[in-house]
């Protein structure tokens, strides 16, 4: 699934998301690693979406969709749109939140989203940004690339790891070690200060909470 001119660390990124590993990642990453590496409750991140998820949402970087599955969707029918390059990763996400109205979409994230300008109420980018290579500077092109589908006025939000400017302990600095030598965070060199920079350069109105070693944050596209 590496696709013609996709750089390899884009590639190494999301090849990890199999249909075998992902039977197994929301116990990795809800139960073990938000809890006991990246210190970020996870009713937090429920939290998060309850507050900014619109009747017609974009989510880029779908994992299994267990947030979207477990939050409070707002409308009767939800619509929500897919967009990953993994395509297990959209076909597990797509299965399970096939209660709402589902639209998958292949697509990089650190390129211009093939979807139309401004057409969804809100977009969220969790736990993608540790994935992509480079540092926040140039991963920020996935938040103009997410803005750029939301309408005024509408919702973004995330969360991400960070390797510094935050407090990260002994064993989370030996996992983040250990996943980034494997490429599949690119995080070594991600910081709060870098990802503040970047969020104020692009919205007036955003908000950053941090717990333990993860940033969650939200904003209003202008």
């Amino acid at each position: 699934m590496t696709g013609p001119g996709m750089p390899v660390d884009v590639h190494e990124g999301q090849a990890a998301y199999t249909p075998w590993t992902l039977r197994f990642y929301d116990l990795a990453i809800f139960q073990v690693n938000c809890r006991f590496f990246w210190r970020v409750p996870v009713r937090e991140l429920l939290a998060l979406f309850d507050r900014n998820l619109a009747d017609v949402h974009l989510d880029i970087g779908v994992g299994t969709g267990y947030l979207l599955d477990r939050c409070r969707a707002h409308a009767p029918r939800q619509a929500v749109t897919l967009a990953d390059l993994n395509e297990h990763s959209l076909r597990h996400a797509a299965r399970r939140l096939a209660r709402y109205h589902i639209t998958t979409v292949r697509a990089d994230a650190l390129r211009a989203l093939p979807l139309p300008p401004g057409c969804f109420g809100s977009a969220s980018v969790n736990f993608l940004l540790h994935c992509l290579p480079g540092t926040i500077r140039s991963k920020a092109a996935v938040l103009d690339h997410a803005a750029a589908c939301v309408r005024p006025g509408g919702r973004l939000f995330g969360a991400t790891v960070l390797a510094r400017g935050v407090r990260v302990t002994a064993g989370a600095r030996a996992q983040l070690a250990l996943l980034n030598r494997r490429g599949v965070f690119h995080n070594a060199h991600d910081s709060l200060a870098d990802l503040r920079t970047e969020l104020a350069a692009r919205f007036p109105s955003h908000r950053i909470a941090v717990f333990g070693c993860t940033a969650v944050f939200e904003a209003e596209v202008p």
